[in-house]
């Protein structure tokens, strides 16, 4: 099976963090943009960022459309979805910037056109409505939000939200209700043992989108990371079976939607090549196809889209080796599937227009 004709990317990032406020930005000195010393000042970070991050060089620098153009290179994509990015101004109406911002880089002029903006809001917050009114009043593209819920218990493997069982909190569930009101749809990327929470969020909002982010992501199943998380071959088979146990569950909520990116995220356990380099694809095909098979098997191509994640993927594999490693995955399903998840789905999830 020969390469899509056309892709759309539901999931990239878009940041300046030299004139933009950024999580990284406030972590490193900007004498760190000198490559020898980014690596040096990396060595003192925490090792969960390490090992999750693996090459700071991508989340210090700015990553626009020339840089996305570079490494999406002849592809043929075009059409992004833009993913919130981590934006940390003050108040909370701050990560309507983003979207503003967003929405104002050239995208379409001479680069793939902006199909649709994932912001960041928190349903917790008694301003919740209004953020999200923000947002949509921001751009016309905003389609929803996005929670970073990847919370890990090993210490060792970097937690993206400093509260444990995020989707579950009291106040969290009572401004959920909010986004179905306005046919928005919620993103989130959990780790794989939090999985029944999504489950259960699906089941008590079965009239709203949910999009679960880079299939949630079974830290450890290719290999060790973190203090204590897939030592043995034995451990790393325990996390699949979980893993796919309770993303079967998942799956049998209609409302689900599965993003078959984050599949060469360091997190997951993957050997790193050196700087610059990229896994082979067959090598890459090797490790995934267990898990892309159980994605699609359960979730099926008309709920299952591809998302470069790009940058944060760039350690492990490049844009054309993830696509390529993305074709192998699913050669056996037919020229429809493919059109699913490298187009259909994210147009008809996101109301991008043709």
């Amino acid at each position: 099976m020969t390469a899509p004709t056309r892709i759309v990317d539901a999931h990239m990032h878009q940041w300046d963090p030299r004139t933009t406020p950024r999580d990284w930005r406030l972590t490193l000195n900007p004498l760190v943009y000198v490559p020898p010393l980014l690596d040096l000042a990396f060595k003192f970070v925490s090792r969960s960022d390490r090992e999750s991050i693996a090459d700071p060089a991508y989340l210090v620098n700015p990553y626009l459309l020339d840089e996305y153009g570079f490494d999406a290179g002849d592809l043929p994509i075009d059409t992004v979805v833009h993913v919130d990015s981590g934006w940390h101004g003050r108040g909370e109406l701050a990560p309507v910037d983003e979207t503003r911002w967003i929405a104002g880089l050239p995208f379409g002029d001479g680069a793939p056109r902006l199909g649709a903006i994932i912001g960041a809001a928190d349903p917790s917050s008694p301003r919740f409505g209004s953020v999200l009114d923000a947002h949509a009043d921001a751009s016309p593209l905003f389609r929803g939000i996005r929670c970073l819920a990847a919370h890990h218990q090993d210490k060792g493997v970097r937690s993206w939200t400093t509260r444990n069982r995020l989707l579950m909190q009291p106040r969290f569930l009572d401004g959920f209700g909010q986004l179905a009101e306005r046919d928005l749809v919620f993103e989130t990327w959990v780790y794989s043992h939090d999985l029944p929470d999504v489950t259960e969020l699906a089941r008590r909002f079965p009239d709203t989108t949910i999009v679960l982010d880079h299939f949630g992501t079974p830290a450890g199943v290719l290999g060790p990371v973190g203090r204590s998380t897939g030592r043995s071959e034995a451990e790393r088979r325990g996390l699949f079976d979980a893993w796919r146990d309770d993303l079967s569950a998942v799956a049998q909520h209609s409302n689900v939607v599965v993003k078959v990116s984050g599949l060469t995220l360091p997190v997951l356990g993957h050997q790193l090549p050196l700087r610059g380099q990229s896994v082979a694809v067959p090598e890459l095909v090797a490790r995934l196809q267990p898990l892309a098979d159980h994605v699609i098997d359960v979730f099926g191509s008309g709920r299952s889209m591809w998302g470069s994640n790009s940058p944060l993927e760039k350690p492990v594999s490049t844009m054309a080796a993830n696509v390529a490693t993305m074709v192998e995955l699913v050669r056996d399903r037919g020229s429809a599937a493919v059109a699913d998840i490298f187009a259909a789905t994210a147009e008809r999830i996101y109301r991008i227009a043709p």
